[in-house]
């Protein structure tokens, strides 16, 4: 194929050489109607390049096919048998992606350090989530990708499962072994779906870890806004074999997705993937060594301990990628969110995720020698300050077990069930009605239909009154819990 070709920025471009007037949304006209000082600060450029896909760019009536040959390319740039650009980001992409493989009242394998979306997926689509818990790293406080054997227990257990949803990278960049996982998959007969989220860059660089098309899973989503190029909710299912249908994959994607797509989603995915054939070698492999370079100098200020290839070898991940900065501050004496709110107060660096006990940036090809002055400056100086950060209550982190609760009714029926909220000290034992994420990262501690722990509680009431967000809860202060109503 022909990867100098861009199909979708072509058509944009001819779209506002012709000079079309459309008569149609978007209401702004192409920036006509748009307020100057709206445009001062994004740009008039966002507007005129904001075309409504269908009648504008690619008026389906006369077959021009605009999306569909942008979306060959990008299958055939990374090794998939198909993909399909979705305008909703991957939290949408992975809803669909599982509906697409176990309807109601089906059994789906799902990684239990999944982020809030797919428990959000759960109750939607009503699948019955069979839980495989991580692998807990009890010295970082850190759930790694579960590994090949535990999806073989979990599908012997549930040989009526429909298949598997596995979550890697992670957050913090440790990886599955997603081969073996799908190995596994098939011999059972079912489909691996790999949300791939902070994935899309794995295809372009050897050095990168296992990218999940050539590790044999079936259905690949990634969201290229997160280490790639393109502009927010940019997101991708990549599908390979014959155990997800590809007819029923799109209308699953055409219940759930926008009539309203974006034509700069679609753009930027589109010379993206231009880029990453043509440069994307060469751009990576200058970001891994300006990622190493910053491990390196943050390794040396006393009191952080970046995470690494260490991870791999103790046999805790399959593989790590490099370009997740990972950073364990709790040296210093402060925690991953007093360090982070420091460093953007105090030398205007927003990093990636933070938590209880770590914070993480990550490293992109759009790095640069300043970028990485900038960092490193400001990992210095939150060393030479933490001293003076307040310190605060600390946050009680239960013991790795304490976080598998039992799952007494299904996410769909607990949350859609008669509920009450009740004080957080008379929540043990009672089956949460609602999903509670500490954020960032949002993995929930708590999904609905789970079983409430005394020590669970006792976690995330220590984490709020430390400052730790808990954007989901019904009562984000924890006071109450929202929970399934006794008869």
């Amino acid at each position: 194929m022909d990867h100098s070709r861009v199909p979708v920025l072509e058509a944009l471009e001819e779209f506002r050489r012709r000079g079309d007037v459309a008569y149609g949304p978007p209401g702004h006209k192409q920036g006509r109607g748009a307020d100057p000082r709206v445009a001062d600060i994004v740009g008039l450029d966002v507007f005129r390049s904001d075309v409504l896909s269908l009648n504008g760019l690619d008026d389906r009536r006369q077959s021009q096919g605009v999306l569909s040959q942008a979306q060959e390319l990008m299958a055939d740039a990374v090794g998939a048998e198909r993909a399909f650009f979705s305008t909703c980001g991957s939290s949408l992409s992975v809803k669909t992606a599982m509906i697409s493989v176990a309807g109601p009242g089906e059994k789906l394998l799902v990684s239990r350090n999944a982020h809030k979306s797919v428990v959000a997926g759960i109750v939607v689509n009503g699948v019955v989530p069979i839980w495989v818990h991580p692998k807990f790293d009890a010295e970082r406080h850190l759930a790694h990708p579960p590994e090949p054997d535990d999806v073989r227990r979990r599908l012997q257990e549930h040989p009526d499962a429909k298949g598997m949803l596995l979550i890697t990278p992670t957050d913090w960049g440790t990886c599955a072994d997603v081969q073996g996982v799908a190995r596994v998959c098939h011999e059972f007969d079912v489909p691996l779906i790999v949300d791939e989220a902070w994935g899309a860059h794995l295809p372009f660089h050897p050095a990168l870890p296992a990218w999940g098309m050539d590790a044999e899973a079936d259905l690949v989503v990634t969201s290229v806004h997160k280490m790639g190029g393109a502009i927010e909710q940019s997101s991708v299912f990549h599908l390979q074999y014959d155990r997800v249908s590809p007819e029923v994959l799109k209308q699953r994607e055409d219940l759930l997705g926008t009539t309203s797509a974006s034509s700069l989603v679609y753009a930027t995915l589109d010379g993206w993937r231009r880029q990453m054939v043509e440069q994307g070698h060469g751009l990576l492999e200058s970001a891994l060594h300006r990622a190493e370079r910053i491990r390196a100098g943050a390794g040396d200020l006393p009191g952080l301990r970046p995470m690494g290839s260490e991870v791999v070898e103790a046999g805790l991940a399959a593989e790590f990628d490099p370009l997740k900065i990972v950073i364990d501050v709790r040296e210093l004496g402060v925690t991953g969110m007093q360090a982070a709110e420091w460093l953007r107060a105090h030398r205007h660096v927003d990093v990636g995720g933070s938590d209880s006990c770590r914070i993480s940036a990550s490293i992109t090809y759009a790095d640069d020698d300043e970028t990485e002055k900038i960092l490193l400056d400001a990992l210095r100086a939150l060393v030479e300050n933490a001293d003076g950060i307040e310190r605060q209550t600390p946050v009680r982190l239960p013991q790795p077990s304490a976080l598998e609760l039992e799952q007494a009714m299904t996410p769909r029926e607990a949350f859609f069930g008669t509920a009450e909220h009740v004080p957080a000290e008379r929540a043990a034992g009672r089956i949460a009605a609602e999903t509670i994420s500490p954020y960032p990262p949002g993995v929930p501690a708590v999904a609905p239909g789970e079983v409430i722990t005394a020590e669970v509680v006792d976690y995330l009431r220590s984490g709020v009154a430390h400052g730790v967000l808990i954007p989901d809860a019904a009562d984000p202060t924890l006071e109450t819990l929202r929970v399934v109503a006794k008869d």
